[in-house]
């Protein structure tokens, strides 16, 4: 059974940071490039960042481009989300994903899931 656990998320304000993680387990963490979506109040998912399965690779949206950073350590099957100069914008639930395809911006490529969890940056 694949299992996808988010932790990390919370309340900040502007211009702080934030870090979470997502556990993994039932996959073969380090075949999967893995993805932080995120999806904020009436709005749809938006795709954030993905990382490939080494972690030689990874592609960020524009909107956080510079401020935040994915890492992986496939010795502890998780993934990570540096998020820095934190804006009230980045207000959403956060979700990783794991996909066996090279890494996408399309949420539909990711077959698995977390759970999501929120991070409310405060103005």
């Amino acid at each position: 059974q694949v299992q996808l656990v988010e932790s990390g998320g919370g309340l900040v304000q502007a211009g702080g940071s934030l870090s979470l993680s997502c556990a993994t387990s039932g996959l073969a963490f380090s075949s999967y490039s893995m993805g932080w979506f995120r999806q904020a109040p009436g709005k749809e998912r938006e795709f954030v960042t993905f990382i490939n399965y080494n972690g030689d690779s990874s592609v960020y949206a524009d909107s956080v481009k510079g401020r935040f950073t994915v890492s992986r350590d496939n010795a502890k099957n998780t993934l990570y989300l540096r998020m820095d100069s934190l804006t009230p914008e980045d207000t959403a639930v956060y979700y990783c994903a794991a996909t066996f395809s090279y890494g996408s911006s399309y949420s539909h490529e990711y077959p698995y899931w977390g759970q999501g969890t929120q991070v409310t940056v405060s103005s």
